[in-house]
């Protein structure tokens, strides 16, 4: 296996960031610093990343966590901005994020110690359904809002098929709307809904697949049970498929 995905597969950071650890020198394979991540390692040899040896494999993990707003997804910020991962709570182990959502967002974050995992959640193919709740100002057009069953372009760039319905009493210029689907591009939701003329004044997700937000308190975060994350997801875990998937650029806590 190449170094840069076993690091990742170990769960301390993506492939992309293993490999400027490499080119930083911060990478040793049986007492020698790597220079390039174009290195293969088997297991016999020995990882240090650090000074500290590369964790064993472990059983993959997920964890629901209830994003706060005014959080970013990531494990520092060139801004200096508060991030998730110096706000999850003591305990959990090495994880890495599943997708994002923007600093003002809310709701599901996934979390998970395993790089392929995280990489299934997300794929297109996969096809996993996102559910958002929304506080809108503006006025809605219903038909506007149907017709986003067929997906829209805004900016030159194609979004996918929406489900949107409102939801409560329609007061005013204020409204609250679920909205689903199954992409996950960069502030799609804002985007979509700033080109039908509204604008977002709380985004909260509810769902990711077959995990719900439930009533998870904003900060906490709780752990799927083994056995129910197989059920969920028997794609990932039957025979011969897990540990297909590379690991994408994704924010670890480390």
């Amino acid at each position: 296996m190449r170094i840069a995905k076993a690091i990742a597969r170990a769960g301390l950071c993506s492939r992309r960031d293993a490999e400027r650890w490499i080119l930083a020198g911060r990478v040793s394979v049986n007492g020698k610093i790597l220079d390039t991540p174009a290195f293969t390692v088997g297991p016999s040899d020995r990882v240090v990343v650090d000074g500290s040896p590369l964790p064993t494999s472990q059983a993959p993990r997920l964890f629901l966590y209830h994003k706060p707003a005014g959080l970013v997804t990531t494990a520092r910020d060139e801004k200096r901005r508060p991030t998730v991962f110096a706000h999850l709570p003591h305990g959990l182990p090495r994880v890495v994020s599943v997708g994002r959502l923007d600093i003002n967002s809310e709701g599901l974050l996934l979390l998970t110690n395993d790089g392929g995992l995280a990489r299934y959640l997300e794929l297109p193919a996969t096809a996993l359904k996102r559910c958002y709740r929304m506080r809108l100002n503006g006025p809605v057009n219903p038909a506007r809002l149907a017709r986003l069953r067929h997906g829209v372009a805004v900016d030159g760039v194609r979004y996918g098929p929406m489900e949107a319905r409102l939801e409560g009493p329609h007061r005013g210029s204020n409204l609250w709307l679920v909205i689903t689907l199954r992409e996950g591009k960069n502030r799609e939701i804002r985007k979509v809904m700033a080109h039908m003329g509204l604008q977002v004044s709380r985004l909260i997700r509810t769902a990711y697949g077959p995990f719900q937000l439930s009533h998870l308190p904003p900060g906490a975060a709780v752990e799927v049970p083994p056995n129910t994350l197989k059920e969920k997801l028997p794609g990932y875990f039957s025979q011969g498929l897990r540990g297909q998937f590379t690991t994408p650029d994704h924010h670890s806590s480390r």
